[in-house]
């Protein structure tokens, strides 16, 4: 359903109940997702953003709703993922003369997905574009998250349009922050900065900088995906600001797989431990467990502790996704340890520690190892494992 955020302002984008996997490696999406797009009816009109291909006769209905579309003489393109991009085509049949508004970094990226020889124009930091009662003024945002994405604001109306910044996977009833389920919204906009952003929190806390910088009033802040925020919009940036710090909470995330059950007797035995200091901690067993969820967990936690029995003389490959988004993500202020139980050579314990380092995790305690089936000393050292992390934290 179309909703006017203000006079002249309308959410003309789509709500996906059903998506459950997001991205090319899979963000899970437990509560779906939406694809947000702002129509904007001045002397022009602009669309900002479009919406995921398969729903592109959707908005374009959306947009009838309000407009002729062929009306249309601005389509701004914060970024150029399918997401938010992938419309284009069709909206672009719609409204052959409107011109594509992109970043500089957006003339490589668009025209790379879509070969259309549209009219481009590409804006820098600062550049605006009269509506006519209201103008558009852009800022680069590289790298939150791909090279091309900018934010979008719109003056007299104080809306700025940030694309993936400060959005969730949350689909709802409700366009707005005030409407909703207020631990469901934080959950997902925590779970949406985690998975994506955290690599680049030295280029989210900048950018904040930079825009509280130019003084812009800001009433509501309309993202790509999720709700909108218009009951105190500021909250979502200044949230972003404290995860940006990478301050994590005192708790542990205990990552582990198991083939006969000793190593998950080893992550219990080094959880005891740490209960037993008050740190509270989540024992993720990774076959069970959602990637994106286990993420979450590592970024609010100060200690990551991993753990796998040896196979081929390496860990369970079940582990290595998570592995690589401990390399990938890059995360900070952590500290960790690794464990797990052996057969015969007992390599994986090892490789996890060594792992761990090279990705910036400081280990606080020696890794330890059970031989076949861990016996009452070895889960008593796993348990004085625990406490070891606990005090180091």
């Amino acid at each position: 359903m179309v909703t006017e955020l203000k006079r002249g302002v309308y959410w003309v984008g789509v709500v996906d109940w059903s998506l459950k996997h997001f991205h090319g490696y899979e963000l899970s999406t437990h509560r779906g997702s939406t694809y947000n797009a702002y129509l904007l009816v001045d002397d022009k009109i602009a669309l900002v953003d479009t919406v995921w291909g398969p729903f592109a006769e959707q908005l374009m209905a959306n947009i009838a709703e309000i407009v002729e579309p062929a009306r249309i003489d601005y389509v701004i393109a914060n970024h150029s993922e399918i997401d938010h991009a992938g419309a284009l085509p069709v909206v672009m049949r719609h409204a052959p003369n409107a011109t594509v508004v992109v970043s500089k970094r957006g003339l490589d990226s668009v025209p790379g997905h879509f070969h259309q020889a549209w009219k481009f124009q590409a804006v820098h930091t600062g550049d605006s574009i009269s509506l006519g009662k209201n103008n558009l003024v852009f800022v680069e945002a590289p790298m939150l998250h791909w090279p091309d994405s900018m934010f979008t604001y719109l003056t007299g109306l104080n809306i700025l349009m940030p694309n993936d910044a400060f959005g969730q996977h949350y689909a709802t009833a409700f366009r707005y922050n005030d409407q909703v389920d207020q631990t469901e919204l934080y959950e997902e906009a925590l779970k949406y900065y985690a998975n994506i952003l955290t690599p680049f929190s030295a280029r989210v806390t900048a950018k904040i900088e930079e825009v509280l910088k130019l003084n812009l009033p800001v009433d509501i802040i309309a993202p790509s995906h999720g709700v909108i925020w218009r009951d105190n919009p500021l909250q979502i940036v200044n949230q972003y600001a404290q995860w940006a710090k990478q301050e994590p909470e005192k708790r542990a995330a205990i990552i582990y797989d198991t083939m006969w059950e000793g190593t998950r007797h080893l992550a219990e035995a080094i959880g005891a431990g740490l209960a037993s200091e008050g740190v509270p901690f989540a024992a993720l067993y990774v076959p069970v467990s959602d990637r994106n969820d286990i993420i979450t967990q590592v970024f609010r936690s100060r200690a990551v502790i991993v753990g796998s029995p040896t196979i081929n003389r390496g860990y369970l490959s079940t582990l290595a996704p998570v592995m690589e988004d401990l390399r990938g993500l890059e995360f900070k202020n952590k500290v960790g340890a690794a464990f797990g139980c052996y057969g015969w050579s007992g390599e994986a314990v090892k490789i996890i520690e060594e792992q761990l380092k090279q990705y910036g995790i400081e280990v606080v305690a020696p890794a330890f190892k059970a031989k076949w089936q861990p016996n009452t000393e070895d889960l008593a050292r796993c348990r004085e494992m625990g406490v070891q992390i606990a005090r180091a934290m």
